[in-house]
């Protein structure tokens, strides 16, 4: 995929619509910047070693249906790939 964007005079980019969408950036994303020399690349910031208990806190309060291992692991894969 190639787009074209414009660099703004305060250095600010706006990326399509639907490259956001295809990664899953929101406003507020971080991204990593990589300098290649003849080019850069954006990445979506991941989190720092593992989680704690903190992040997990809620977890355990889970009412609605029942899901399979298989659903589960496929939500954690595409929060996982958001980058969340």
């Amino acid at each position: 995929m190639s787009d074209t964007t414009r660099l703004s005079t305060k250095g600010q980019l706006v990326l399509p619509k639907a490259l956001r969408e295809r990664h899953g950036w929101e406003a507020g994303t971080e991204l990593v910047v990589e300098d290649r020399g003849d080019s850069v690349v954006l990445r979506a910031r991941r989190p720092a070693g593992p989680l704690g208990w903190g992040d997990l806190l809620g977890a355990a309060g889970y009412r609605g249906p029942r899901r399979s291992l298989a659903e589960m692991e496929r939500a954690i894969a595409e929060e996982a790939a958001r980058g969340r």
